[in-house]
């Protein structure tokens, strides 16, 4: 796995941040243009960062910074980013926002297209509450729910209305002495929990085959906590 690509769409990533590793270079694009100024001063894209390295922590992580202030972007920055993973090598989009905007449906299917032809996968939130988010509902994108009833390293399968998407826990990587509550948490982190587990589970799948359908068989023969302990 020490080739395999994530790329982490979000606000950046502290790379001095002690439970961050396995960083290459990346990208920002915000409404400023494309620099590589992929410094995180938020805090989100690093805990989502850290979350993934800890689960997977032989994936190389990619800093694709969209979020410049705020916690929010727009389509036409989130679409450039997309291709510019289809363009630069990139395995799993670890995508962990969405919108309810049905307007974007065609252009987000349409680079949704592109990124199965690269032989990669995106991994998005398929809803946030009751509210069915794009592009997690779209075939070919791993939609992900936030399931708080899971074990910190389970994953489960849930039939929902146009699919079924994969639940997982909404936490990041723990920090001592600092009870959950107090902590980040949402769909974000369920996200990337299963990117994680794709980017562990990668070689096993065959050539062609749909992600989701893997992933649901997969997770039958073999539960997600197993793997991730080994």
């Amino acid at each position: 796995m020490s080739h395999l690509r994530i790329a982490v769409l979000d606000s950046g990533i502290n790379p001095s941040h002690p439970h961050v590793g396995g960083l290459t270079n990346g990208v920002c694009l915000t409404g400023d243009g494309i620099s590589e100024d992929t410094i995180d001063r938020l805090g989100h894209g690093t805990a989502v960062a850290a979350l993934i390295h800890a689960l997977a922590p032989g994936a190389a992580i990619v800093p694709v910074r969209i979020f410049d202030r705020t916690l929010s972007t727009n389509l036409s920055t989130l679409l450039r980013a997309l291709q510019w993973c289809v363009a630069n090598g990139i395995h799993v989009i670890n995508l962990s926002l969405g919108t309810t905007n049905e307007s974007y449906r065609d252009a987000f299917a349409e680079v949704v297209a592109r990124v199965a032809d690269a032989g990669a996968v995106l991994v998005a939130p398929y809803a946030m509450g009751e509210k069915l988010l794009l592009p997690g509902t779209l075939s070919g994108v791993v939609g992900v729910v936030a399931d708080s009833t899971c074990n910190d390293a389970a994953c489960t399968v849930k039939p929902m209305t146009f699919k079924k998407a994969f639940g997982a826990p909404p936490y990041p990587r723990d920090i001592p002495g600092v009870p959950r509550a107090l902590n980040l948490n949402g769909v974000s982190f369920s996200v990337a929990r299963v990117s994680a587990y794709i980017a562990r589970a990668w070689s096993s799948r065959k050539e062609g085959e749909p992600w989701e359908r893997f992933l649901e068989a997969r997770l039958d023969q073999e539960p997600i906590e197993v793997l991730l302990r080994q």
